[in-house]
């Protein structure tokens, strides 16, 4: 025993390598062997090891009462739950007693391995036990909580309703530790409910600065989406900014009168920028990256350039951050080029720079070229022109070509330049200079003819096929100015036409149709020739080509009335191109997004609203501060914090009674359990538990003060709050099952799927789709998984493979498929381990419809915008049955996902089509019973003839 004590010493040099050494210190009656079992198989994972076979021999350990093994063991279990499912369905009731825990660490890790088991059973318990974390008296376990919603609401999108309501909790607590968790829960769950933030704007505003730097991005990201709703836009001439204390609380009564004054910021505005400010100094190079795109799209003009220093900072940092924040810059160059021209050299290029990286800074210093520094600019091109990296070389000669363009005054210097390149020794630089320069004759051909005879010689040294192209079009646009040299380039032509790339026989056809316009007598044999080898080529545009080009120029009986026009037709004027910069359209992307990075919709961006013409009502953001019973009431906006005196007084009271443990850091991290820092942090956050609960205590205070308050408003009032909610998204939902496999062509696998109509949350143009899949064999079916699609561009969410499913067992499975509003069916494989099978998804034009919220004012608004040929429309004589307004109502919402408009005459629904968000209206008014007019009005004509065919069949039928 001694020699096994000196073995495990936390000291020694010879850790075991292999499980069984582990598995029989864990199973060991000794706590000290134990626990330096699970720092090695802790220290395992850590390096990427699998260490998945010993889940058995750890999970018995999970009942241990030494806090730092069991913090050890739950380490492991949150990285093994959702692997070995069965095995931690085992231990569920030791997490839930887990939850009791006085330890906060402890309850939180328990919360932590509950909501990493991925198994619908456990969905009730897992959802009592976020409701009971969300009001723990420690920060740390409310901050799990947060982030145990998001896994919820991807397990069981059916809890959205009740993950909503602990988030509207949670986004109510003053902890810095919460709050960062708590929004990334609501971007998750529900990121349209903006109403939930009304009421913590300024809290989230307040906290910012001192909030986990992870919770910033997270922040930011969020209000700036909020502002660009709740906001007018500040970009305007002559802009005023109320910047005092006193305009930050006062009334909005006067907000109203906006008619005919300049604009004057709105005071949460101006919080939101003042307190996000400070955030440029952060050591944390994305927290720069959001206030810099939050100062970009929500501040006015004069002052996003704060930012600028900030992001030029970042430079410095690793070449990763710097491919995201030249990006960015150069979004931002191609608009505003004043923000970044004083800091010029901060983009010249360095030799040990990547190849993407200096591309991103000659696109920057192409953007920031003017009158006044081009000269600069180009001699560092000058520079690298030379350069080893030809990629990069190449770039810098298009961005000669851009400078030329956009800046008149040294076309010529750019045109002489670009022309030396051509007798340079790397075949790389001078083709693109010969691209390059094409493009730039164009602009001013006639004062150019000696560069064109130049480029014609070079024209047997230049192997590249797009530079031989782009001489060969030169000469054929402008034969007329070299009439002694392009036959003499023809000839040429006809000699190696068959050895050339398919890009230069195309351009020989076009330079032999111009010369026998233009020069006939030299080159009609040779056109001829050309022509005949052209149509006998292997490739069909070049014969295509030959065919048109001999029926447009050469005359016969059977060509058409196109003759006369040939020369019209292939010598017309051509406009010059214009060379623009890559990054031109990326402003459409929010900066710092994935999607701005990529330049294409990436799945989850959310768009930037446009600023409304009018502000929205700004009370909505007031928070009425109610004073305890027996003093009166006060209506005032103050200051987040205010009550903070009060707030200590109660908690000195009750700091006795509550529990030692607290968060240890702002930052969320599956902490080093180190019994030091355990208690270190213990006595740090002792203090904010006892904050949180007398808060808890005041808050309770508060909403019984609000709900008697309610009570006591007028009715009158009390009714017209009820009139403004004006639609209610049926609770009617209806399930019908429709069969994707049948078994016995399956080999025992059986699928049947249906439309929950729930909102997809892969992309907001998909229609959830669940399928819930059977294995009614006598054996495993493993791997089950989405193969391929037909047509493969078909947009489609899978579902995450299923490893196993036992026999007689079933799964249900979510996924997002984009019909694009057509009733097309969506064809893919179903695939197992060992077989393949063609399925197909039909969906009905009812489920590609989601509820949306109007007043009956705005529904009929919507329907005089709609008339026409958006109107579709049918008498119909519905059955008896079917002629009372609830009877109407489940028909027609049994036919399509729509909302009902609460209206006192007729019967009116309006839905939006998922995909094109298009608005579908239907009304159904009665004109003598049972003779009703069914009317539609949408873009979509296609689908409102077959939603009108499938609502008539519901309601016709008894």
């Amino acid at each position: 025993s001694e020699e096994a004590d000196s073995f495990s010493c936390s000291n020694c040099v010879f850790w075991p390598c292999r499980n069984e050494d582990l598995k029989e210190m864990l199973e060991s009656n000794k706590e000290s062997h134990k626990l330096e079992a699970m720092k090695r198989i802790v220290g395992l994972i850590a390096k990427g090891k699998n260490a998945s076979e010993l889940f058995p021999a750890v999970v018995k350990n999970v009942a241990s009462k030494n806090i730092e093994l069991k913090k050890l063991v739950y380490v492991y279990l949150v990285r093994y739950a959702e692997e070995q499912q069965d095995l931690a369905l085992l231990s569920i009731s030791t997490f839930q007693r887990a939850l009791k825990d006085p330890n906060q660490f402890i309850r939180a890790s328990a919360l932590r391995v509950l909501s990493s088991i991925r198994v619908p059973i456990i969905v009730p318990i897992m959802m009592l036990a976020i409701k009971e974390a969300s009001t723990d008296l420690s920060p740390y376990v409310r901050k799990t909580s947060a982030h145990a919603i998001q896994k919820l609401y991807s397990l069981d999108p059916d809890q959205k309703e009740q993950l909503i309501e602990v988030i509207e909790k949670l986004l109510k607590d003053k902890s810095t530790l919460v709050a960062g968790s708590v929004v990334m829960a609501f971007e998750e769950v529900c990121p349209d409910r903006i109403d939930l933030i009304h009421k913590n704007y300024r809290k989230l505003c307040n906290l910012l600065v001192d909030v986990e730097e992870w919770g910033q991005v997270v922040i930011i990201s969020m209000l700036t989406r909020y502002a660009r709703t709740q906001f007018i836009n500040p970009w305007k001439e002559d802009g005023l900014d109320e910047n005092n204390e006193t305009a930050f609380y006062d009334s909005d009564s006067e907000r109203n009168q906006t008619e005919a004054k300049p604009y004057i910021m709105d005071p949460d505005h101006r919080l939101l920028l003042r307190n996000t400010k400070p955030l440029l100094q952060s050591r944390n190079t994305a927290v720069v990256m959001s206030v810099a795109q939050l100062y970009w799209h929500l501040a006015p003009k004069h002052e996003v350039s704060v930012v600028t220093k900030s992001l030029v900072r970042l430079l410095r940092s690793h070449r990763e951050v710097q491919f995201i924040v030249l990006q960015n810059i150069a979004t931002m160059s191609i608009q505003r080029k004043g923000m970044f021209e004083p800091f010029m050299k901060s983009f010249y290029v360095r030799s040990t720079d990547p190849t993407n990286i200096k591309t991103l800074k000659l696109e920057i210093l192409t953007n920031l070229a003017n009158e006044a520094n081009i000269s600069t600019i180009l001699r560092e091109f000058q520079t690298y022109v030379k350069s080893q990296d030809k990629e990069f070389a190449a770039a810098t000669i298009q961005a000669i070509g851009r400078c030329a363009t956009n800046i008149s005054e040294v076309a010529d210097t750019c045109l002489n330049g670009l022309v030396q390149l051509l007798s340079n020794r790397d075949e790389t630089v001078v083709a693109e200079s010969v691209v390059v320069i094409k493009k730039l004759l164009q602009t001013q051909p006639s004062q150019h003819s000696e560069i064109i005879k130049h480029m014609a010689k070079l024209f047997d040294n230049i192997t590249v096929p797009m530079a031989r192209a782009s001489i060969l079009w030169l000469i054929g646009e402008y034969c007329e100015k070299v009439p002694k040299i392009a036959p003499d380039v023809l000839r040429k032509m006809a000699k190696t036409f068959t050895t050339e790339e398919d890009i230069v026989k195309l351009q020989t056809v076009n330079l032999a149709a111009k010369l026998y316009l233009t020069n006939s007598k030299q080159t009609k044999l040779l056109t001829q020739y050309i022509l005949n080898l052209g149509k006998y080529d292997q490739n069909y545009d070049i014969r295509d080509r030959t065919r048109f080009i001999r029926q447009l120029i050469v005359p016969s009986e059977k060509s058409s009335a196109l003759n006369k026009y040939a020369r019209r037709i292939l010598l017309a004027s051509k406009p010059a191109p214009v060379l623009e910069s890559a990054f031109k359209d990326r402003d459409r992307y929010q900066l710092g997004t994935l999607s701005h990075s990529l330049n294409i919709k990436a799945t989850g961006y959310q768009e930037l609203c446009d600023w409304p013409t009018i502000a929205p009502d700004a009370s909505v953001r007031n928070v009425e501060i109610i004073e305890p019973a027996g003093k009166s009431k006060q209506r005032k906006s103050e200051k987040f914090y205010s009550d903070e005196e009060e707030d200590r007084d109660e908690a000195g009271s009750e700091s006795s009674s509550t529990e030692d443990s607290s968060s240890s850091s702002s930052e969320e991290t599956d902490v080093c359990f180190c019994t030091e820092s355990d208690d270190e942090s213990a006595e740090e956050s002792s203090k904010e538990s006892d904050k949180s609960s007398s808060a808890s205590e005041k808050t309770s205070s508060e909403s019984e003060a609000n709900s008697s308050e309610t009570d006591s408003e007028p009715k009158h009032k009390q009714k017209s709050k009820r009139i403004k909610e004006a639609v209610t998204t049926s609770s009617f939902s209806p399930v019908k099952t429709y069969d994707l496999l049948h078994h016995m062509s399956a080999k025992g696998l059986a699928a049947k799927y249906h439309f929950p109509r729930q909102p997809c949350l892969y992309q907001p143009c998909m229609v959830a789709v669940q399928v819930i899949l059977t294995n009614c064999s006598d054996h495993n079916l493993e791997e089950i998984h989405i193969g391929d699609r037909i047509p493969a561009s078909l947009n489609i969410h899978c579902f995450n493979t299923i490893e196993r499913l036992e026999p007689g067992a079933a799964v249900t499975v979510s996924m997002g498929i984009d019909f694009s509003d057509s009733t097309q069916a969506a064809n893919f494989q179903l695939c197992t381990k060992s077989d393949k099978f063609n399925v197909s998804i039909q969906p009905v034009v009812g489920e590609l419809l989601t509820p949306s919220t109007m007043t009956e004012e705005d529904f009929c608004m919507e329907q005089r915008k709609l008339l026409g040929m958006n109107e579709t429309s049918a008498t119909i004589t519905m059955a008896t049955a079917n002629t009372s307004r609830l009877a109407i109502n489940k028909e027609i919402l049994s036919v399509a996902n729509v909302g009902v408009v609460s209206s006192t005459q007729n019967d009116i629904f309006a839905g939006k089509a998922v995909s094109s968000g298009a608005l579908v209206l239907v009304s159904l008014s009665l004109q003598q019973s049972p003779t009703a007019l069914l009317t539609i009005n949408t873009e979509k004509s296609v689908m409102a003839s077959m939603l009108l065919r499938d609502l008539k069949q519901a309601l016709v039928q008894a």
